[in-house]
């Protein structure tokens, strides 16, 4: 999960560059179209000669299309949040997905988190919704949270159910099988709901920092990162699972400064600083 934070704050660096030259159901549809490929080859040379060959009909394929609504969902939000809002703030509304995750994985796996997991989600949390509204005390009493932060808090909310339905939902499937099946139903239900966007986009005249990103996206943080989420899932309580993505503010604020866009003000530091201490007393403390 530490990989996974890392691979998700630079696609929130990436995508931010990229979100202005192609729209967000294009940009996810071509990632999810690749990553599906190269996990197709992953798959087949992992599961050869077992019973879970990929080409296999899965039992059950409704599974697939609800975890791949649900991750379509989150896609392409933060990518429409990518184009209105900055990358610090959209890392920091993907961090208040523990304490969603730890209500959800109680409703439907009856998981019930620890009060020193509860604190440390309630305190990360804190620091997160002080990097939402910008290390300003007046933002934050006034409620002034942007259209951006808004709409990704939408996909927010699907990727928190997602956790707790991967371990609700497996049934036994090698994690390569279920996790190409999985980004099999994410990409269909991105191209169908996005078929329009995709044929309208001119792929021939797409600058060179969208093809990074795609191939990025796609290798990384598609293929790799859905399966370090999902080998988590089936080992960690939901709550905790999510409990590392605390780090991902802080590895934004520093990709932003190294790239040269610039560093934050010391307020939002410290806000970030604070879900890094809620992730050392999660990780430690809960233990």
């Amino acid at each position: 999960m530490v990989g996974f934070a890392l691979i998700v704050a630079i696609s929130f660096s990436l995508g931010s560059r990229a979100a202005p030259h192609i729209g967000p159901v294009a940009l996810n549809a071509i990632r999810f179209a690749i990553g599906v490929a190269i996990m197709a080859v992953a798959a087949a040379l992992l599961l050869r000669g077992t019973p879970h060959r990929l080409l296999s009909v899965p039992r059950a394929p409704w599974r697939y299309l609800v975890l791949g609504a649900l991750m379509a969902i989150y896609f392409v939000t933060m990518f429409i949040s990518l184009g209105l809002t900055s990358p610090v703030s959209s890392g920091a509304v993907f961090t208040l997905i523990p304490f969603m995750s730890a209500g959800f994985g109680f409703l439907l796996l009856g998981q019930k988190a620890s009060p020193v997991v509860l604190i440390s989600l309630l305190v990360a949390g804190a620091g997160a919704v002080w990097v939402i509204f910008g290390g300003s005390l007046d933002a934050l009493l006034g409620f002034q949270i942007g259209t951006g932060e808004a709409i990704f808090f939408i996909g927010c909310v699907a990727h928190a159910i997602y956790a707790p339905l991967v371990k609700k939902f497996n049934r036994g499937e090698p994690i390569v099988y279920f996790t190409f099946w999985t980004l099999f139903g994410t990409a269909l239900c991105i191209i169908i709901y996005g078929a329009g966007e995709i044929a309208r986009t001119d792929w021939a005249n797409l600058p060179g920092i969208v093809w990074l990103t795609v191939v990025y996206l796609a290798i990384f943080a598609t293929g790799v990162s859905f399966f370090l989420l999902q080998y988590a899932s089936m080992r960690l309580p939901v709550s905790k699972v999510f409990g590392y993505s605390y780090l991902i503010p802080s590895i934004i604020i520093v990709l932003e400064g190294l790239s040269g866009a610039g560093w934050t003000t010391l307020s939002v530091l410290a806000g970030a600083l604070v879900t890094v201490l809620g992730l050392v007393v999660l990780v430690v403390a809960a233990d």
